[in-house]
């Protein structure tokens, strides 16, 4: 039945293959631009493409299982550093062909032996009993695929049936979803229905509803959890919640992007911006893991080189609204905290380029919108400054989910033990070493979560992991890697590879042809659809 999802993005016959062009040109048009605009990638990228990378991922694993195969190779579990690490990614010759130099390992939590952690993958289909429940999925607004792949890790690794209830900024999905899960409706596994706050809370306290995951913040969690009355914030220093049913969340926070200082050149400067600014204006800023606080180094010359190339990339890409409700309202609250703030687009791609006070609004709140703010940090050493930025990050900084470091090859390489040391530290569910750490969510063999720790009490970025197709246990985050140059600059830098500009870059310059030519050749891979893809992720 899970195929059924793949070749409802995947035919190339008649109305399924105008579907997934359907569902993106949907997203294209509620944000206020065309279908054929440059934006319109990230409606491919976050929606088709995202959802048929996914049920890829879970086939994968699947069909090993059914192979009468372990989920994981035993090679791909090991023990670093004290550590156990699971390799998930690459995990197909495809992976490898198509991401080249993109890694992932997935870090267990301490204490986890190599034989644990094989041995408790993908337990449901491993004589691990379940427990049968009707679990309701509170979908998020921003991010096309976010509903659907929740749904699909509650079928899958968690063995539940789903009520999706859709945010009222995208229900506009509904009908391509009920296509897309069409045999899953049918046979009374997914139910999608419509509402706002008041049938959300219906929702959450009906008695027929055993479980609940919500994608969101953290201040509707507390408002299912606690209420939102006067007596709701008694409730939760009582810890007497409304509901009481199992609750996992995916709740955003302030992310930060660490740049390393090193020996970069103006083509590393240039490519790094890009890198940054796709960071922040995907999805113009409405992502749960957008970068919020770029943090620098104060003292390297590279930095105002830098900042000078993000502000020429964002006066230069095309023009495009802050579509999000209440985005105007929270960029005006940046406005009033930072008068002189830089801004690069009408009314909106705000620059702080300074910042210097932890009681900030963009430090202390989840902006959710195009506004990036500058922390400039001291450090004589590489070593020194990953000390500061870690415990910046860690310790002033709310939110667990995700964070983003960047560093040249030859840095890591003069020092080995910095880097390795801060990378282990930083608390995050999903840590991007020269890669956003939203490539996490895309890639399926992920696992997509806030760093763990966090209570009903204290939900921070929520609780639990989804996008877990290898279905592990006792994860701590996922750190993924991906090379500091495009090819086959990569021969320079000391980290060669075949990739060249990331096709999710907001500069690629045929991504859209390229992410829909992607979409099809994941659902279905052929040889012959590689040269028509290379073609156009190369023009970029």
């Amino acid at each position: 039945v899970l195929r059924a999802v793949e070749l409802g993005i995947a035919d190339d016959r008649g109305p399924a293959r105008r579907a997934p062009a359907e569902m993106a040109a949907a997203g294209s048009r509620a944000k206020g631009y065309e279908p054929g605009s440059p934006w319109a990638a990230e409606d491919w990228m976050g929606g088709p493409w995202a959802l048929v990378q996914n049920t890829a991922a879970l086939l994968h694993v699947l069909r090993r299982i059914a192979a009468g195969r372990d989920p994981l190779d035993a090679k791909a579990v090991r023990e670093e550093y004290g550590r156990i690490r699971v390799d998930v990614f690459p995990a197909t010759g495809w992976d490898t062909l198509l991401l080249n130099g993109f890694r992932a390992q997935v870090w267990m939590r301490p204490g986890v032996t190599a034989e644990q952690a094989r041995a408790r993958a993908a337990g449901e289909y491993r004589g691990r009993q379940g427990d049968p429940a009707l679990a309701l999925v509170l979908g998020a607004g921003n991010v096309a695929a976010i509903t659907a792949l929740d749904i699909l890790h509650k079928l899958y690794a968690e063995g539940q049936v789903v009520v999706a209830k859709m945010n009222p900024v995208n229900a506009y999905l509904r009908p391509h979803f009920e296509y897309v899960f069409a045999e899953f409706v049918e046979r009374g596994w997914v139910r999608f229905v419509d509402g706002g706050a008041d049938a959300g809370t219906y929702l959450t306290r009906h008695e027929g509803i055993d479980a609940i995951h919500v994608t969101g913040s953290d201040r509707t969690h507390d408002a299912i959890v606690w209420g939102t009355d006067e007596d709701a914030e008694q409730r939760r220093r009582d810890d007497l919640p409304l509901i009481d049913k199992p609750f996992s969340s995916e709740l955003g926070g302030v992310s930060p992007c660490i740049v390393v200082p090193g020996p970069w050149s103006d083509a590393d400067l240039r490519f790094q911006a890009e890198h940054i600014v796709t960071s922040k204006m995907n999805n113009s800023g409405h992502n749960c893991i957008a970068s919020q606080i770029l943090v620098l180094p104060r003292d390297w010359d590279g930095t105002e080189r830098l900042l000078d190339e993000i502000r020429r990339l964002l006066r230069d890409l095309p023009p495009r609204t802050d579509y999000y409700p209440g985005a105007a309202g929270r960029l005006d609250a940046v406005r009033e905290a930072h008068p002189q703030a830089e801004t690069h687009g009408v009314d909106c791609r705000l620059l702080v380029p300074d910042i210097t006070h932890h009681d900030d609004v963009l430090i202390t709140d989840e902006v959710f919108g195009s506004a990036l703010g500058v922390v400039r940090l001291p450090g004589a050493t590489p070593a020194e400054y990953l000390r500061l930025a870690v415990d910046f990050a860690n310790d002033t900084l709310p939110g667990t989910l995700g964070a983003t470091l960047i560093v040249h090859p030859k840095t890591e390489k003069a020092h080995r033990a910095a880097v390795r040391t801060a990378i282990a530290e930083l608390r995050y569910g999903t840590l991007g070493v020269n890669c956003w750490s939203g490539v996490g969510f895309l890639l399926g063999f992920t696992p997509w979560g806030a760093f763990p720790g966090h209570t009903r009490q204290d939900i921070g970025s929520g609780i639990g992991f989804v996008h877990n197709a290898f279905m592990l246990e006792d994860i701590e985050k996922t750190v993924l890697r991906a090379p500091f140059t495009p090819a086959p600059r990569g021969l320079v830098t000391g980290d060669p590879s075949l990739s060249p500009r990331p096709p999710y870059f907001v500069t690629h310059r045929t991504a859209l042809t390229t992410v829909e030519r992607l979409t099809r050749f994941t659902a279905a891979p052929t040889l012959t659809k590689l040269p028509a893809l290379f073609a156009a992720a190369l023009r970029g």
